[in-house]
């Protein structure tokens, strides 16, 4: 009864992760209502989108969802913002993140210069990763990814704090006022539907 008419596609789906049926403004505004309605103080909806937002920064591909409701439940944030946070990770933003995470962390570790540091297959290193972990191949890991990891990881500790706060911030402001919006609202609607006694 309440299923779509025209079932999407695979390719529908995936076009949709990459580019919004709704454009990137409305899809932005519905994200910010989504957030600000979930329950919660704004320092903890904020705190908990923040958490993935800066998971997104991190080489733990195919963990975000993970780690980031780890952190959030350790700082006593939303859990359920902190998933939608990780978002931030996408394939419009992950081949940026990745190349600043390996350049940063290649000059933090080995003094390279960033227009020197090679620029590695990361979808390529990443999907062998994976397959080496549930295989256990621990020489693969040492290796082959471990030299592209460990930069990334380095790079990413920082990073990861410096993001955290730059979404937490502007995202605090932002639910504060929309929640005293629809406080003020919501009190306005019971005062005029309150009806004066006699």
């Amino acid at each position: 009864m309440f299923k779509r008419r025209n079932q999407k596609t695979l390719g529908g789906k995936i076009l949709g992760l990459l580019w919004p049926a709704i454009g990137w403004r409305r899809a932005y505004s519905y994200t910010m209502r989504r957030l600000a309605r979930l329950p919660g103080s704004a320092y903890s909806i904020a705190g908990g989108f923040a958490c993935g937002a800066a998971m997104s920064f991190t080489p733990f591909v195919g963990l975000h969802f993970v780690l980031a409701g780890i952190l959030a439940w350790t700082i006593r944030t939303n859990v359920i913002a902190s998933v939608i946070g990780t978002a931030v990770g996408n394939p419009w933003t992950f081949p940026f993140i990745w190349t600043w995470l390996y350049q940063t962390g290649a000059w933090m570790v080995s003094g390279e210069r960033l227009e020197t540091a090679a620029k590695p297959e990361f979808s390529e290193i990443f999907g062998r990763m994976l397959q080496a972990l549930v295989s256990w191949d621990v020489p693969y890991l040492l290796e082959t990814t471990a030299p592209v990891f460990w930069p990334m990881f380095v790079s990413s500790l920082p990073t990861a704090f410096v993001v955290w706060w730059v979404f937490y911030l502007p995202l605090k402001y932002t639910i504060q006022g929309y929640q005293g919006r629809r406080f003020r609202k919501r009190s306005g609607t019971r005062a005029g539907n309150e009806e004066p006694k006699s």
